[in-house]
Protein backbone atom coordinates (compact mmCIF):
# COMPACT_ATOMS: atom_id res chain seq x y z
CA UNK A 1 0.00 0.00 0.00
CA UNK A 2 1.41 3.40 -0.93
CA UNK A 3 1.83 6.12 1.67
CA UNK A 4 -0.58 9.07 1.33
CA UNK A 5 1.27 12.04 -0.13
CA UNK A 6 0.88 14.16 3.01
CA UNK A 7 2.35 11.48 5.24
CA UNK A 8 5.70 11.05 3.49
CA UNK A 9 7.19 14.43 4.41
CA UNK A 10 5.69 14.23 7.90
CA UNK A 11 7.24 10.80 8.47
CA UNK A 12 10.58 12.10 7.24
CA UNK A 13 10.34 15.18 9.46
CA UNK A 14 9.64 12.97 12.48
CA UNK A 15 12.64 10.81 11.60
CA UNK A 16 14.82 13.93 11.66
CA UNK A 17 13.32 15.14 14.95
CA UNK A 18 13.81 11.77 16.66
CA UNK A 19 17.50 11.73 15.74
CA UNK A 20 18.21 15.39 16.54
CA UNK A 21 16.46 15.38 19.92
CA UNK A 22 17.03 11.77 20.87
CA UNK A 23 20.59 11.29 19.66
CA UNK A 24 22.05 14.79 19.42
CA UNK A 25 22.54 14.54 15.66
CA UNK A 26 22.69 17.60 13.40
CA UNK A 27 20.35 18.02 10.43
CA UNK A 28 23.14 18.43 7.82
CA UNK A 29 24.71 15.20 9.04
CA UNK A 30 21.42 13.31 8.79
CA UNK A 31 20.62 14.71 5.35
CA UNK A 32 24.14 13.99 4.15
CA UNK A 33 23.64 10.36 5.18
CA UNK A 34 20.52 10.09 3.03
CA UNK A 35 17.68 10.69 5.49
CA UNK A 36 15.59 12.42 2.81
CA UNK A 37 16.90 10.73 -0.32
CA UNK A 38 13.76 8.68 -0.98
CA UNK A 39 11.57 11.76 -1.25
CA UNK A 40 11.03 13.84 -4.36
CA UNK A 41 12.46 17.40 -4.24
CA UNK A 42 9.19 19.02 -3.14
CA UNK A 43 8.65 16.52 -0.30
CA UNK A 44 12.31 16.83 0.77
CA UNK A 45 11.91 20.58 1.08
CA UNK A 46 8.65 20.19 2.99
CA UNK A 47 10.07 17.58 5.38
CA UNK A 48 13.05 19.77 6.21
CA UNK A 49 10.81 22.82 6.67
CA UNK A 50 8.50 20.89 9.02
CA UNK A 51 11.43 19.61 11.08
CA UNK A 52 13.02 23.05 11.36
CA UNK A 53 9.76 24.79 12.26
CA UNK A 54 9.08 22.16 14.92
CA UNK A 55 12.57 22.58 16.38
CA UNK A 56 12.03 26.34 16.54
CA UNK A 57 8.68 25.86 18.26
CA UNK A 58 9.34 22.95 20.64
CA UNK A 59 9.28 25.10 23.76
CA UNK A 60 5.99 26.70 22.75
CA UNK A 61 4.50 23.36 21.64
CA UNK A 62 5.33 21.72 24.98
CA UNK A 63 3.67 24.60 26.84
CA UNK A 64 0.57 24.28 24.69
CA UNK A 65 0.31 20.51 25.04
CA UNK A 66 1.11 20.18 28.74
CA UNK A 67 -2.44 20.73 30.14
CA UNK A 68 -3.74 17.88 27.97
CA UNK A 69 -1.10 15.33 29.02
CA UNK A 70 -1.27 13.63 32.40
CA UNK A 71 2.27 12.35 31.94
CA UNK A 72 4.93 12.70 29.28
CA UNK A 73 4.69 10.05 26.53
CA UNK A 74 7.76 8.48 24.86
CA UNK A 75 9.93 10.76 22.74
CA UNK A 76 8.60 9.50 19.41
CA UNK A 77 5.04 10.27 20.49
CA UNK A 78 6.03 13.65 21.97
CA UNK A 79 7.59 14.58 18.65
CA UNK A 80 4.43 13.59 16.78
CA UNK A 81 2.42 15.82 19.11
CA UNK A 82 4.95 18.63 18.77
CA UNK A 83 4.88 18.48 14.99
CA UNK A 84 1.09 18.50 15.01
CA UNK A 85 0.93 21.39 17.47
CA UNK A 86 3.30 23.51 15.37
CA UNK A 87 1.45 22.82 12.14
CA UNK A 88 -1.97 23.50 13.66
CA UNK A 89 -0.67 26.57 15.48
CA UNK A 90 0.68 27.97 12.22
CA UNK A 91 -2.67 27.55 10.53
CA UNK A 92 -2.35 24.27 8.61
CA UNK A 93 -5.58 22.44 7.82
CA UNK A 94 -6.19 20.64 11.14
CA UNK A 95 -8.15 17.75 9.61
CA UNK A 96 -5.25 16.67 7.40
CA UNK A 97 -2.66 17.14 10.13
CA UNK A 98 -4.60 15.10 12.69
CA UNK A 99 -5.50 12.30 10.29
CA UNK A 100 -1.94 11.91 9.03
CA UNK A 101 -0.33 11.93 12.45
CA UNK A 102 -2.88 9.53 13.94
CA UNK A 103 -2.16 7.16 11.05
CA UNK A 104 1.58 7.51 11.59
CA UNK A 105 1.42 6.85 15.34
CA UNK A 106 -0.92 3.92 14.78
CA UNK A 107 1.42 2.30 12.27
CA UNK A 108 4.35 2.12 14.67
CA UNK A 109 4.76 -1.01 16.76
CA UNK A 110 6.04 0.98 19.74
CA UNK A 111 3.59 3.87 19.35
CA UNK A 112 0.31 2.27 18.28
CA UNK A 113 -1.05 2.28 21.83
CA UNK A 114 -0.90 6.08 21.80
CA UNK A 115 -3.18 6.49 18.79
CA UNK A 116 -6.13 7.59 20.90
CA UNK A 117 -4.02 10.02 22.91
CA UNK A 118 -2.60 11.70 19.81
CA UNK A 119 -6.05 11.96 18.27
CA UNK A 120 -7.60 13.50 21.40
CA UNK A 121 -4.77 15.95 22.14
CA UNK A 122 -4.41 17.24 18.58
CA UNK A 123 -8.16 17.68 18.25
CA UNK A 124 -8.05 19.85 21.37
CA UNK A 125 -5.24 21.86 19.80
CA UNK A 126 -7.27 22.20 16.61
CA UNK A 127 -10.25 23.48 18.59
CA UNK A 128 -8.06 26.06 20.35
CA UNK A 129 -6.57 27.09 17.02
CA UNK A 130 -3.80 29.50 15.94
CA UNK A 131 -5.06 32.27 18.23
CA UNK A 132 -4.17 30.21 21.30
CA UNK A 133 -0.82 29.28 19.76
CA UNK A 134 0.09 32.88 18.98
CA UNK A 135 -0.78 33.97 22.53
CA UNK A 136 2.00 31.79 23.97
CA UNK A 137 5.47 33.17 24.84
CA UNK A 138 8.34 33.09 22.36
CA UNK A 139 10.33 29.85 22.84
CA UNK A 140 13.36 30.12 25.10
CA UNK A 141 16.86 28.87 24.41
CA UNK A 142 18.04 25.90 26.49
CA UNK A 143 19.56 26.88 29.84
CA UNK A 144 23.07 25.74 28.88
CA UNK A 145 23.16 28.48 26.24
CA UNK A 146 20.72 31.03 27.61
CA UNK A 147 22.61 31.54 30.86
CA UNK A 148 25.96 32.59 29.32
CA UNK A 149 24.20 34.76 26.75
CA UNK A 150 22.22 36.59 29.43
CA UNK A 151 25.48 37.11 31.34
CA UNK A 152 27.12 38.52 28.21
CA UNK A 153 24.37 40.65 26.67
CA UNK A 154 21.52 41.04 29.17
CA UNK A 155 18.07 39.49 29.49
CA UNK A 156 16.23 41.92 27.21
CA UNK A 157 18.77 41.45 24.45
CA UNK A 158 18.58 37.66 24.71
CA UNK A 159 14.79 37.80 24.54
CA UNK A 160 15.13 39.80 21.32
CA UNK A 161 17.54 37.16 19.98
CA UNK A 162 15.05 34.43 20.85
CA UNK A 163 12.37 36.28 18.91
CA UNK A 164 14.73 36.41 15.92
CA UNK A 165 15.48 32.69 16.23
CA UNK A 166 11.77 31.85 16.34
CA UNK A 167 11.10 33.97 13.25
CA UNK A 168 13.69 32.05 11.23
CA UNK A 169 15.87 33.49 8.51
CA UNK A 170 15.28 34.72 4.97
CA UNK A 171 17.68 33.69 2.20
CA UNK A 172 20.72 35.89 1.62
CA UNK A 173 22.79 35.85 -1.56
CA UNK A 174 26.18 37.27 -2.47
CA UNK A 175 26.41 38.51 -6.04
CA UNK A 176 29.42 37.70 -8.20
CA UNK A 177 28.92 41.04 -9.93
CA UNK A 178 26.45 43.91 -9.47
CA UNK A 179 24.42 43.25 -6.30
CA UNK A 180 21.82 45.91 -7.08
CA UNK A 181 21.17 44.37 -10.50
CA UNK A 182 20.83 40.92 -8.90
CA UNK A 183 18.35 42.26 -6.34
CA UNK A 184 16.28 43.83 -9.10
CA UNK A 185 16.29 40.70 -11.27
CA UNK A 186 15.19 38.45 -8.38
CA UNK A 187 12.78 40.87 -6.73
CA UNK A 188 14.95 40.90 -3.62
CA UNK A 189 16.13 43.56 -1.19
CA UNK A 190 19.62 45.03 -1.37
CA UNK A 191 20.84 45.12 2.22
CA UNK A 192 22.99 47.98 3.53
CA UNK A 193 26.10 45.77 3.56
CA UNK A 194 25.68 44.64 -0.07
CA UNK A 195 23.97 41.26 0.28
CA UNK A 196 20.71 40.46 -1.52
CA UNK A 197 17.84 39.17 0.64
CA UNK A 198 14.91 37.05 -0.57
CA UNK A 199 11.97 36.35 1.74
CA UNK A 200 10.23 33.72 -0.39
CA UNK A 201 13.03 32.21 -2.44
CA UNK A 202 11.72 28.72 -3.10
CA UNK A 203 14.28 26.26 -4.45
CA UNK A 204 17.61 28.06 -4.82
CA UNK A 205 18.77 26.05 -7.81
CA UNK A 206 15.67 27.18 -9.73
CA UNK A 207 16.37 30.89 -9.28
CA UNK A 208 17.32 32.82 -12.43
CA UNK A 209 21.08 33.17 -12.61
CA UNK A 210 21.91 30.14 -10.46
CA UNK A 211 23.16 27.96 -13.30
CA UNK A 212 25.05 30.93 -14.74
CA UNK A 213 26.86 31.36 -11.41
CA UNK A 214 25.63 34.91 -10.79
CA UNK A 215 25.43 34.38 -7.00
CA UNK A 216 25.87 32.00 -4.10
CA UNK A 217 23.99 31.53 -0.83
CA UNK A 218 25.66 33.32 2.09
CA UNK A 219 24.13 35.01 5.12
CA UNK A 220 24.78 38.75 5.21
CA UNK A 221 26.88 38.33 8.37
CA UNK A 222 29.04 35.61 6.80
CA UNK A 223 29.77 37.92 3.87
CA UNK A 224 31.18 40.65 6.09
CA UNK A 225 34.60 39.16 7.01
CA UNK A 226 35.77 39.40 3.39
CA UNK A 227 34.24 42.86 3.02
CA UNK A 228 36.22 43.93 6.11
CA UNK A 229 39.38 42.27 4.73
CA UNK A 230 38.89 44.23 1.46
CA UNK A 231 41.05 41.96 -0.73
CA UNK A 232 42.78 43.60 -3.66
CA UNK A 233 43.31 42.15 -7.12
CA UNK A 234 46.53 40.16 -7.25
CA UNK A 235 46.90 39.74 -3.48
CA UNK A 236 47.64 36.29 -2.10
CA UNK A 237 44.98 35.36 0.46
CA UNK A 238 44.70 32.15 2.48
CA UNK A 239 41.18 31.13 3.53
CA UNK A 240 41.70 28.85 6.53
CA UNK A 241 38.88 26.46 7.45
CA UNK A 242 37.33 27.49 4.15
CA UNK A 243 34.43 25.07 3.59
CA UNK A 244 31.68 25.51 2.49
CA UNK A 245 33.48 28.21 0.52
CA UNK A 246 31.39 31.38 0.36
CA UNK A 247 34.33 33.51 1.51
CA UNK A 248 36.67 31.82 -1.00
CA UNK A 249 34.23 32.79 -3.76
CA UNK A 250 34.25 36.39 -2.53
CA UNK A 251 38.05 36.47 -2.53
CA UNK A 252 38.22 35.03 -6.03
CA UNK A 253 35.56 37.44 -7.31
CA UNK A 254 37.67 40.33 -6.01
CA UNK A 255 40.61 39.13 -8.11
CA UNK A 256 42.72 37.81 -5.24
CA UNK A 257 44.85 34.69 -5.63
CA UNK A 258 42.89 32.67 -3.10
CA UNK A 259 43.83 29.39 -1.45
CA UNK A 260 40.95 27.53 0.19
CA UNK A 261 42.23 25.18 2.87
CA UNK A 262 40.13 22.81 4.92
CA UNK A 263 40.64 19.49 6.67
CA UNK A 264 37.51 17.92 5.16
CA UNK A 265 37.85 16.64 1.60
CA UNK A 266 34.10 16.01 1.36
CA UNK A 267 33.26 19.59 2.36
CA UNK A 268 35.86 20.92 -0.08
CA UNK A 269 34.04 19.19 -2.93
CA UNK A 270 31.26 21.72 -2.45
CA UNK A 271 33.83 24.53 -2.71
CA UNK A 272 35.11 23.08 -5.98
CA UNK A 273 31.57 22.68 -7.33
CA UNK A 274 30.69 26.29 -6.53
CA UNK A 275 33.91 27.58 -8.07
CA UNK A 276 33.04 25.69 -11.25
CA UNK A 277 29.44 26.94 -11.26
CA UNK A 278 30.47 30.57 -10.80
CA UNK A 279 33.43 30.41 -13.17
CA UNK A 280 35.82 31.57 -10.44
CA UNK A 281 39.29 30.26 -9.71
CA UNK A 282 41.03 29.37 -6.46
CA UNK A 283 43.48 26.77 -5.20
CA UNK A 284 41.66 24.15 -3.13
CA UNK A 285 43.72 22.19 -0.61
CA UNK A 286 42.74 19.48 1.88
CA UNK A 287 45.14 19.87 4.82
CA UNK A 288 45.35 20.55 8.53
CA UNK A 289 45.35 24.31 9.15
CA UNK A 290 47.54 23.86 12.23
CA UNK A 291 50.38 22.29 10.23
CA UNK A 292 50.10 24.35 7.03
CA UNK A 293 53.42 26.12 6.52
CA UNK A 294 53.31 27.67 3.05
CA UNK A 295 53.17 31.37 2.36
CA UNK A 296 53.58 33.93 3.75
CA UNK A 297 50.42 35.57 2.41
CA UNK A 298 49.36 39.17 1.99
CA UNK A 299 46.32 38.30 4.07
CA UNK A 300 44.83 35.35 5.95
CA UNK A 301 41.16 34.83 6.71
CA UNK A 302 40.53 32.56 9.69
CA UNK A 303 36.89 31.54 10.09
CA UNK A 304 37.65 29.42 13.13
CA UNK A 305 35.63 26.37 14.21
CA UNK A 306 33.23 27.47 16.91
CA UNK A 307 29.97 26.73 18.69
CA UNK A 308 27.98 28.18 15.74
CA UNK A 309 25.57 29.71 18.27
CA UNK A 310 25.15 32.72 16.00
CA UNK A 311 23.42 30.63 13.32
CA UNK A 312 20.49 29.24 15.32
CA UNK A 313 17.87 31.18 13.38
CA UNK A 314 18.96 29.16 10.32
CA UNK A 315 19.99 26.00 12.20
CA UNK A 316 17.42 25.40 14.96
CA UNK A 317 18.80 21.90 15.53
CA UNK A 318 21.93 23.29 17.21
CA UNK A 319 20.47 23.89 20.70
CA UNK A 320 19.16 20.31 20.79
CA UNK A 321 22.18 18.58 19.28
CA UNK A 322 24.69 20.30 21.60
CA UNK A 323 24.97 20.94 25.30
CA UNK A 324 27.90 23.35 25.64
CA UNK A 325 30.36 20.67 26.74
CA UNK A 326 32.55 21.37 23.69
CA UNK A 327 33.17 25.05 24.53
CA UNK A 328 36.54 24.57 26.25
CA UNK A 329 37.97 22.41 23.44
CA UNK A 330 36.76 24.85 20.78
CA UNK A 331 38.29 27.84 22.55
CA UNK A 332 41.63 26.01 22.84
CA UNK A 333 41.50 25.16 19.14
CA UNK A 334 40.69 28.78 18.24
CA UNK A 335 43.66 30.00 20.27
CA UNK A 336 46.06 27.61 18.56
CA UNK A 337 44.70 28.41 15.10
CA UNK A 338 44.90 32.15 15.77
CA UNK A 339 48.56 31.97 16.80
CA UNK A 340 49.49 29.73 13.87
CA UNK A 341 47.62 31.86 11.34
CA UNK A 342 49.71 34.86 12.33
CA UNK A 343 52.87 33.00 11.29
CA UNK A 344 51.43 32.71 7.76
CA UNK A 345 50.93 36.47 7.32
CA UNK A 346 53.62 38.63 5.70
CA UNK A 347 55.13 41.42 7.82
CA UNK A 348 52.74 44.33 7.52
CA UNK A 349 49.99 42.02 6.31
CA UNK A 350 46.56 41.52 7.81
CA UNK A 351 44.58 38.72 9.38
CA UNK A 352 40.80 38.62 9.76
CA UNK A 353 39.61 36.41 12.60
CA UNK A 354 35.93 35.55 12.75
CA UNK A 355 33.51 33.11 14.36
CA UNK A 356 29.77 32.59 13.92
CA UNK A 357 29.35 32.62 17.69
CA UNK A 358 27.39 34.75 20.14
CA UNK A 359 29.79 33.99 22.99
CA UNK A 360 32.43 36.64 23.78
CA UNK A 361 34.85 33.86 24.77
CA UNK A 362 34.87 32.86 21.07
CA UNK A 363 35.27 36.43 19.83
CA UNK A 364 36.15 39.51 21.82
CA UNK A 365 38.12 37.58 24.45
CA UNK A 366 40.14 35.71 21.82
CA UNK A 367 41.30 39.00 20.30
CA UNK A 368 42.08 40.59 23.66
CA UNK A 369 44.25 37.60 24.56
CA UNK A 370 46.06 37.40 21.20
CA UNK A 371 46.97 41.09 21.50
CA UNK A 372 48.49 40.37 24.91
CA UNK A 373 50.51 37.46 23.51
CA UNK A 374 51.81 39.27 20.40
CA UNK A 375 53.27 42.73 21.08
CA UNK A 376 53.04 45.02 18.05
CA UNK A 377 49.91 43.38 16.70
CA UNK A 378 47.13 45.94 16.23
CA UNK A 379 43.40 45.84 15.55
CA UNK A 380 42.17 48.01 12.69
CA UNK A 381 38.70 49.52 12.87
CA UNK A 382 36.48 47.52 10.50
CA UNK A 383 35.43 49.42 7.41
CA UNK A 384 32.82 48.21 4.97
CA UNK A 385 29.60 49.60 3.49
CA UNK A 386 26.57 49.54 5.75
CA UNK A 387 28.29 48.90 9.08
CA UNK A 388 26.49 50.38 12.08
CA UNK A 389 29.00 52.19 14.34
CA UNK A 390 27.29 50.67 17.40
CA UNK A 391 28.47 47.23 16.23
CA UNK A 392 32.12 48.20 16.89
CA UNK A 393 33.42 46.69 20.15
CA UNK A 394 35.87 48.25 22.64
CA UNK A 395 38.82 46.18 21.41
CA UNK A 396 38.05 47.21 17.82
CA UNK A 397 36.18 44.21 16.49
CA UNK A 398 32.73 43.90 14.94
CA UNK A 399 29.92 42.23 16.90
CA UNK A 400 26.76 41.10 15.10
CA UNK A 401 23.71 39.61 16.81
CA UNK A 402 20.42 38.08 15.55
CA UNK A 403 18.41 40.90 17.13
CA UNK A 404 20.10 43.47 14.88
CA UNK A 405 18.19 44.60 11.76
CA UNK A 406 14.79 43.53 13.17
CA UNK A 407 12.96 45.45 10.45
CA UNK A 408 15.01 43.75 7.72
CA UNK A 409 14.68 40.17 8.97
CA UNK A 410 17.70 39.90 11.28
CA UNK A 411 21.25 38.74 10.72
CA UNK A 412 23.37 35.87 12.01
CA UNK A 413 25.45 36.31 15.13
CA UNK A 414 29.10 36.85 14.19
CA UNK A 415 32.33 38.30 15.53
CA UNK A 416 34.91 39.79 13.17
CA UNK A 417 38.23 41.50 13.83
CA UNK A 418 40.99 42.59 11.42
CA UNK A 419 44.50 42.61 12.83
CA UNK A 420 47.63 44.12 11.28
CA UNK A 421 50.98 42.38 11.72
CA UNK A 422 53.99 44.59 12.43
CA UNK A 423 56.08 45.41 9.33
Amino acid sequence: MSTPSGQAPRRAALHLLDHVIGEGRLLPELIGQGALDRLDPADRARALRLAMETLRGINRADRWLKPWLQKSPPLAVRNILRLGAVEIGQGAAAHGVVNDLVSIVGAGKRTANFKGLVNAVLRRAAKAGPAAWNALPVPLLPDWLRAPLVAAWGRNQVEAMEAAHFAGAPLDLTAKGDASALAESLGGTLLPTGSVRLNDAGQVSQLPGFDAGDFWVQDAAAALPVRVLAPQAGETVLDLCAAPGGKTLQLAAAGAHATALDLSESRLRRVTENLARTGLSAEVVAADALTWAQGPYDAVLLDAPCSATGTIRRHPDLPYAKDGSEFAALIDQQTRLFDHALTLVKPGGRLVFCTCSLLPDEGEVRVEEVLARHPGLTVERPRAPGLDPTWITPEGGLRLRPDYWPDLGGIDGFYIAMLRKPA
